[in-house]
């Protein structure tokens, strides 16, 4: 069975809202993450917000140090959990579903299915059992209030388990965690 999984940049206090503006360092064990990422995954999942934002960036990048990425995301399957969107055919290889429908991804034959940005899709796929995992890059650096954050201050309890963890040559920590229940 496919896993559903997780990379998100963080703060300490929990910011995941334009890393832009407080991911001040990067290192070769986030490179490396990023990397192991893209070969262990052949799908990736988005949230409506971040389709709408990437479909009209990715399938415009033309060389650069993201071509690798570029490259991965434009040609993967990509499906665009959305109740709002009417289609997603400004992007190839997307296709439009539901939470209801990762059940049968996940079933299917392939590699794990990645979910890239779209924190709002990751807290709802922690909620409904239907990620597997969840890897933060820890920032250390607290970003301050009215940025959105990873969880909802009245988010339901969720157990999970460490993984593993890794601290980076910048000071970040690179923590994987599973449900636990």
């Amino acid at each position: 069975m496919r896993k559903v999984v997780s990379v998100l940049f963080t703060t300490v206090d929990g910011v995941v809202e334009s890393p832009d503006q407080w991911q001040f360092a990067w290192d070769d064990e986030m490179a490396a993450l990023l990397a192991g990422s893209l070969e262990r995954c052949d799908a990736v999942l988005l949230g409506r917000g971040t389709y709408e934002m990437w479909s009209g960036y990715w399938p415009n990048y033309t060389g650069g140090e993201d071509a690798a990425f570029a490259d991965w995301i434009n040609n993967s399957p990509k499906y665009v959990v959305s109740s709002t969107l009417d289609n997603v055919d400004d992007w190839q290889n997307s296709t439009l579903t539901t939470l209801a429908d990762i059940k049968h991804l996940k079933e299917g034959e392939g590699k794990d299915i990645s979910v890239s940005g779209s924190p709002g899709l990751v807290a709802s796929l922690l909620a409904e059992g239907l990620l597997d995992e969840l890897t933060l890059l820890i920032n250390p650096v607290v970003a301050g209030g009215g940025r959105k954050k990873l969880f909802s201050d009245d988010a339901a309890l969720k157990k999970l388990g460490l993984v593993s963890a890794q601290p980076t040559s910048t000071g970040a920590i690179i923590a994987t965690y599973a449900p636990s229940e």
